[in-house]
């Protein structure tokens, strides 16, 4: 049982006052704060609080079958196999998707054969694991996941009143299903850029008629304004147009798996992905955009993830799971308003994350103290470890593998 400090990556999207504040630093911050990164990926590990700082990644490799337990060495290939994070956008984030493990472990072998070094800028893929994820809100948290129901989205086409769409509209009312959403996406993700600089615009002002207008998609409709603004004569625009708008609650949560087109737009959240950093660009980003690679990787069948507000633990009520398909992962939550105690459920190699008030943990190894922003890394071998917050309760995320 360890105490971490994690690394906060400054992207231009991030909030100057969410990681900040949670880590108790001056708000604003002097450059925007992204993400914080907990975990042992190699790019950004944590490191174990102890005067030589090793980091988890080090940790992990150095004993894997202790760290991880014999089972979930075996299983994991002595890698801890998620990713947990804070993100906190202040501004929207590129349109973007990630593979799948099979397109992911091609990916990385075609581009090393290429040559490429793991941090070009025109790389794709820089590990060989796949990134299915779940995002959970801590704040109400905006996002665009997955392609829109084809005959809802020939509903708000009509809406915007576009002239300049009506051949695009009528290309996807040919084929209402996903060979007309990817005939669609493909057009505007490859249109010239001189055509975009008049069919963007255009857009844009049907987006505002539509916003004064009082009549359905007004949230849609605003999006588009916000993007457009941001992102002027980017094709992701009209991208966006073909997704859903999904707005969580704290506490509710969505999963995302590999193929799903998406881009966070605001708010911040608790985020749980297997352990990788791959992901493939379509638009609203000043970074490498890679239209064919993504091409190949989008699913233009996935339904709109389900909002979720997780379910009971079993054996440990108090506590919240977040069940998804992903063996990787496992999100918990536990939170209580007034001073509680509660046991830590599951096994392997796993990290807590307060993200308020605070709380003491205590295992057989000893006893730490979790305050707001800090994290506590468990090993297989810290069994019957127990929380107990202040008066004041505590709200504790636990990230784990879902075996």
């Amino acid at each position: 049982m360890e105490l971490l400090d994690n690394p906060v990556r400054a992207y231009a999207w991030g909030s100057r006052t969410v990681i900040a504040e949670l880590l108790g630093q001056p708000v604003p911050s002097p450059h925007p704060q992204a993400e914080m990164w907990l975990g042992a990926h190699p790019a950004a590990p944590s490191r174990l609080r102890r005067d030589d700082a090793p980091s988890l990644d080090d940790v992990v490799r150095a004993d894997p079958a202790g760290v991880l337990g014999a089972d979930r060495d075996a299983r994991w290939s002595g890698r801890l196999p998620f990713l947990l994070k804070v993100l906190a956008a202040d501004e929207p984030l590129s349109l973007q998707a990630h593979p799948s493990l099979s397109q992911a472990a091609d990916g990385f072998s075609r581009e090393n054969a290429a040559g490429l070094a793991l941090d070009a800028p025109d790389r794709n893929y820089r590990d060989a694991n796949h990134k299915p994820e779940l995002i959970c809100a801590l704040t109400e948290f905006a996002a665009l996941v997955g392609f829109r129901e084809p005959a809802r989205t020939l509903e708000f086409l009509r809406a915007l009143d576009v002239p300049a769409l009506t051949g695009h509209a009528e290309l996807l009312a040919a084929q209402p299903g996903p060979d007309g959403l990817r005939a669609l996406f493909t057009t505007w993700i490859t249109l010239p850029q001189s055509v975009l600089d008049t069919l963007v615009p255009a857009v844009q002002d049907g987006a505002v008629r539509l916003v004064g207008s009082g009549e359905a998609f007004r949230d849609e409709a605003r999006t588009v304004l916000e993007l457009s603004e941001r992102y002027p004569g980017d094709a992701g625009v009209l991208a966006a147009l073909l997704l859903n708008r999904v707005t969580l609650a704290p506490g509710q949560a969505m999963y995302l798996p590999a193929g799903n087109l998406h881009a966070y737009l605001s708010g911040a959240g608790v985020e749980l992905m297997a352990n990788s950093d791959n992901v493939l660009r379509g638009g609203l980003t000043p970074k490498h955009v890679d239209v064919p690679e993504l091409l190949r990787v989008l699913d233009f069948t996935a339904p709109p993830p389900p909002v979720s507000s997780g379910s009971p633990e079993p054996g440990a009520e108090e506590w919240v799971r977040y069940d998804t398909p992903a063996e990787e992962f496992l999100l918990r939550r536990w939170e209580v308003t007034e001073r509680a105690k509660c046991t830590v459920p599951g096994a392997g190699a796993r990290i807590l994350l307060c993200t308020y008030g605070s709380a003491t943990v205590t295992s057989s190894s000893g006893c730490l103290s979790l305050d707001r922003g800090g994290a506590v890394f468990l090993g297989d071998g810290d069994t019957g470890v127990e929380l107990a917050t202040d008066p004041n309760g505590a709200q504790v995320f636990l990230a784990g593998d879902g075996l």
